[in-house]
């Protein structure tokens, strides 16, 4: 509590003031939490002295300005499409800082850089030094000499027990084939609150898992009046996740950083809800960084619309991916979208036309 307490003399988030007569005081609260590794072990115990949030007038941004502020001065230069991101170089030598509230992420190509900025911060702020990163929002990390994991087994081990899905049989698949999932007007209802939490807690595990996507998204747009059918689905994703609990994606070292995209599109879906369900990932090498299944507010009325509205929101990716990459000095000439429907590919403007 009283290192929150020196914190606030520090960066000076307060002024006080004498009370203006009829005027309610904002009351305060203190939140006390443990703030836990990948193993679920209490690593550091935290104070929070928050104001009440419902009568409460912003003061915004007021920590990210004073740290943004103090790199800016330090030499470093801020990311021109993350914001969060910044960069310092140092001959050819380079460190990268990402900012997440009051959690710092960095690393360098050397590393004296990664020590004379641990050093610069602690001088400035009362931070500590975590370490290596191994845990960071429910994701896992673990770096080797062959490249870095991430997965959110830690996660996936609490869903399954938050739902009591810890018993019974797995299965290999997240969806079945050969199973159509509509509306089931006809079907009986079930507890809406508990579907929505289950579905809210599976998006988060898309992160590191693009295997559940097509499906966790195919249930969640069923969160109003969800029936049994519904609840059998998301079931069945459970099921999955506890054969696969270990699953996550592996980054291997290597120099090969070309940005390609791959997208495809269902006719089958686009049937049964009228909507384009786009699908896309974006490799960067030989690995997967990003991934997307959404249905969007498009009507298609032919497979070639329905696949060359699918490519057109991989470029749109791509495009997002190639400017962010400039602010780690990664650029990218030709940029590839790869398409099976020979249709929407004739469609497509071709290199060099207006």
């Amino acid at each position: 509590m009283q290192e929150e307490l020196n914190q606030f003399e520090r960066n000076d988030v307060w002024e006080l003031v004498p009370c203006p007569p009829y005027q309610t005081i904002i009351g305060t609260k203190w939140v006390f939490r443990n703030k836990l590794d990948d193993q679920g072990n209490i690593v550091r115990n935290k104070a929070m002295l928050v104001a009440q949030g419902y009568c409460q007038e912003e003061a915004p941004r007021a920590w990210y300005d004073r740290l943004s502020s103090f790199l800016l001065q330090n030499g470093f230069i801020r990311g021109k499409v993350d914001t969060t991101l910044f960069v310092f170089e140092k001959g050819q030598d380079c460190l990268l800082v990402q900012i997440y509230v009051d959690d710092i992420i960095f690393g360098a190509t050397n590393d004296s850089l990664c020590k004379k900025f641990s050093k610069l911060m602690q001088g400035e702020f009362e931070m500590s030094m975590m370490g290596e990163l191994n845990f960071f929002l429910g994701l896992q990390i673990k770096q080797c000499q062959e490249g870095i994991y991430i997965s959110q087994s830690k996660y996936t081990k609490e869903l399954l027990k938050k739902f009591g899905i810890e018993e019974g049989r797995t299965v290999s698949t997240p969806m079945a084939t050969n199973v159509k999932i509509d509306k089931d007007e006809k079907g009986k209802s079930v507890d809406e609150s508990k579907y929505r939490g289950m579905i809210g807690c599976l998006l988060y595990l898309t992160a590191s898992r693009p295997d559940i996507l097509h499906a966790v998204c195919l249930c969640a747009r069923f969160q109003s009046n969800p029936k049994e059918s519904h609840m059998s689905a998301v079931k069945r994703i459970f099921r999955y996740l506890k054969g696969t609990i270990q699953y996550g994606l592996f980054y291997p070292k290597n120099e090969n950083f070309s940005l390609k995209g791959y997208s495809d599109s269902t006719m089958r879906e686009i049937l049964m809800i009228g909507k384009v369900l786009p699908g896309s990932c974006q490799f960067l090498g030989d690995c997967l960084v990003s991934w997307f299944s959404k249905k969007q507010n498009c009507v298609s009325l032919s497979t070639a619309g329905s696949e060359y509205i699918s490519a057109a929101f991989c470029c749109t990716q791509l495009l997002w991916m190639k400017q962010t990459l400039a602010d780690y000095k990664c650029s990218f000439e030709n940029v590839p979208i790869f398409c099976d429907n020979i249709s929407a590919i004739n469609i497509a403007p071709k290199p060099g036309s207006s």
